[in-house]
């Protein structure tokens, strides 16, 4: 039977400077503050635990300010955890198809209802400004919508060649136990489309937050309660990856990996992933996004006004901790000197400051560690390269990063080649638009890129030759739309998996074709 529902729609964006909108947020803002510093339990099924170590979120914009309190999971939870998700899968992946769906749109439109507050949480613990947090929420809401309109064709798939005398169907089953690894920069809606991908399909899940962001986990974990989802069939498990990652992964009873986050995490999982573990009767799934080391092009005959604008606004817009983000700069030569005076101007207007003023456009970094290594890259540009603007910490109690461009870099530089995951922007000079493409090519990764131009062959090219998984023409190379702009990367940017496009949920599924001889 099929399920009806309208057709999927892109939640909108608010605009903060209206005074309606504007007045929520504050308020959440204000509500949120109250519960700072709450200390959450960890819940196996119906069991809640509280342990010795603990897991303090802090405010990356206040580093004084602790967000939440979680319980740092021990081997021993980990092992449960997982036996609970396997002990329940049976009845959850015979749950009818209809009811799931249901239960992911009423999830659909709690957080809807509860969006000013996720806007805030994130603004406290993740230190996005105001519009990447409704930005996050609305992504995060787009996923669920999206994915149970998907699973409602996958429970109705289309119908075989019918052979004489029999009748055939292909049925799509849910795989079993998945371990769900989001990551700090998306920690609502990456946490959720994996989440929720997962759920629907009928698989149960142990999902491992980000020790930065453990407490926006668990805010959704009560999302998930209050639509319907039996409490057996999801835990929320904060610890360390040396502690419990690899157990996790490795464990013979669970089935799939959806993980989001570095290269070397993603290797090891993957690599783990792959040895078959005694009592195991299957190859494991991983399913990966490993971050990138995206390239914008930009020709001669360029609109550069626009290049430069949709430029700033990538590598800069939430300090450049996007998978997606522009680290590279790759300009045809006779733009060069153009281009480079007009996003050091649009770069310098930049504000930044707490994340929760809404004057500001940048924030902090996510911690202390990625404020040094993102410092340390900068001295290494700084050698390799011409420093155009910033290249310092910025003032204030927070992890706070200068916008920085570097200029002159060459291809073989570490600048051009190592993903730094900040707000640092190489800039590398192209003979012309042949050598651009073989530049943007020139990266282990091959997640976004850009190319802006416009030369209708140049624009052939791109297509063509541009290697990457997500490509904008006279774009910026963030802010990929769920059911537009499927999102998903080559190479060492991960498996291609293409989140929040019509085949993603075929990763957490498998067909069964059935042949029945008519008597």
């Amino acid at each position: 039977m099929s399920i009806s529902l309208p057709p999927f729609v892109n939640e909108s964006f608010r605009d903060f400077s209206q005074p309606v909108h504007r007045q929520a947020m504050e308020a959440a803002l204000a509500k949120v503050r109250e519960d700072l510093g709450r200390e959450y339990p960890l819940r196996i099924g119906r069991d809640e635990f509280f342990t010795d170590d603990k897991i303090r979120s802090v405010n990356p914009s206040r580093p004084s300010e602790i967000v939440g309190v979680h319980q740092k999971a021990t081997v021993d939870m980990a092992n449960q955890a997982v036996e609970t998700a396997f002990a329940y899968f049976k009845e959850w992946s015979r749950t009818p198809a209809s009811h799931r769906i249901a239960t992911t749109n009423r999830a659909v439109e709690i957080l809807r209802r509860r969006k000013d507050e996720f806007n805030a949480w994130l603004v406290v613990e993740s230190g996005k400004n105001w519009n990447e947090a409704e930005a996050d929420v609305c992504e995060a809401i787009d996923f669920m919508a999206y994915y149970a309109r998907q699973m409602a064709k996958l429970d109705s798939p289309e119908p075989l060649v019918q052979m004489p005398g029999e009748e055939g169907v292909l049925v799509y089953l849910p795989l079993g136990v998945g371990i769900v690894v989001p990551p700090w920069n998306f920690p609502l809606a990456i946490l959720v489309g994996m989440a929720v991908a997962s759920l629907v399909t009928g698989n149960t899940v142990v999902i491992k937050p980000s020790s930065d962001t453990p407490t926006i986990a668990a805010k959704f974990m009560e999302v998930l309660a209050e639509a319907g989802f039996p409490e057996r069939a999801y835990t929320l498990l904060p610890g360390s990856g040396a502690a419990i990652g690899d157990l996790l992964v490795a464990h013979p009873k669970t089935r799939f990996i959806s993980f989001t986050g570095s290269k070397e995490v993603g290797l090891r999982i993957n690599e783990l992933a792959a040895k078959t573990q005694p009592g195991q009767k299957w190859i494991k799934r991983v399913v990966a996004e490993m971050g990138g080391k995206d390239a914008i092009i930009v020709d001669r005959d360029a609109d550069l006004d626009a290049a430069a604008q949709g430029i700033v606004a990538a590598a800069f817009g939430f300090q450049g901790q996007k998978c997606s983000a522009c680290s590279r700069l790759i300009i045809d030569e006779p733009a060069y000197d153009d281009l480079i005076a007009r996003i050091k101007e649009r770069a310098e207007q930049l504000t930044q400051g707490p994340a929760d003023d809404p004057q500001y456009y940048m924030g902090p970094v996510i911690n202390a560690g990625a404020k040094k290594s993102i410092l340390d890259y900068i001295e290494v540009g700084k050698q390799e390269g011409r420093l155009i603007t910033g290249g310092e910490a910025a003032e204030g109690e927070g992890y706070f990063i200068q916008p920085t461009i570097i200029a002159d870099i060459e291809s073989t530089d570490r600048l051009f080649q190592e993903e730094i995951f900040g707000p640092v922007l190489a800039v590398t000079k192209a003979r012309d638009f042949d050598h651009a493409l073989e530049l943007a090519n020139d990266s282990e990764y091959g997640l976004t890129g850009a190319a802006y131009t416009r030369n209708p062959e140049k624009i052939r090219k791109a297509r063509e030759q541009f290697f990457v998984g997500n490509l904008y023409i006279n774009r910026k190379c963030t802010g990929a739309m769920v059911g537009a702009n499927p999102f998903g990367g080559f190479n060492m940017s991960g498996t291609d998996s293409k989140a929040g496009g019509p085949d993603y949920l075929l990763q957490f599924v498998q067909p069964k074709s059935i042949a029945e001889k008519m008597l």
